[in-house]
């Protein structure tokens, strides 16, 4: 009897975890990221591809790092939200444009309008995979010394923009020494 038991006390258990892990939402997955200084990196602009975007141009102010591609479907619905935070001038916004064709990425900008200061071309996902990216788009808050204070996954939502992403970028910004 208890070779039977046995097998199918293990199958509920899994049964029960796999549910469990099911009902989560992935955009709550802290980021090992968080309170440390954003990778290490030097890519060439999309638009710009002459011109290289670092890591070092994202200390010395608050802003933004989200990372984009073409042929994502959520960066589409994301793309408004973006363009009307780089209008209001609350923070600059940086880009990484993830496993995507250059082409691709300059029509993109061009069609649907370019909310970046620059965007890194990041042809084969290696700054992606450092900065622990799993789907796109993702978005990270970075402070004045190049410290990612926040990531959220997922298209952000002008909800998210006004109730988390500029009050942690006020608050940054007051921080400033």
């Amino acid at each position: 009897m208890a070779r039977y038991l046995i097998p199918l006390a293990v199958f509920i258990v899994l049964v029960v975890l796999l549910g469990v892990g099911l009902m989560l939402d992935p955009r709550l997955v802290p980021s090992p990221l968080i309170d440390k200084r954003v990778p290490e990196f030097a890519l060439p602009r999309v638009t710009q591809p002459t011109e290289t975007l670092t890591s070092a141009d994202l200390r010395g102010r608050v802003s933004l790092f989200n990372v984009w591609a073409s042929w994502c479907v959520a960066c589409r619905e994301e793309h408004p939200v973006l363009i009307g935070l780089s209008h209001s001038r609350q923070v600059p916004i940086y880009g990484l444009n993830y496993k995507d064709q250059r082409v691709d990425a300059v029509h993109w900008l061009d069609s649907f309008g370019n909310p970046y200061v620059a965007s890194a071309h990041d042809l084969n996902g290696k700054v992606g995979i450092d900065f622990g990216v799993y789907g796109v788009p993702e978005t990270f808050v970075v402070d004045q010394q190049g410290v990612i204070r926040y990531k959220h996954i997922g298209p952000i939502s002008e909800e998210t923009v006004k109730d988390v992403i500029l009050p942690l970028v006020k608050k940054l910004k007051e921080q400033r020494t």
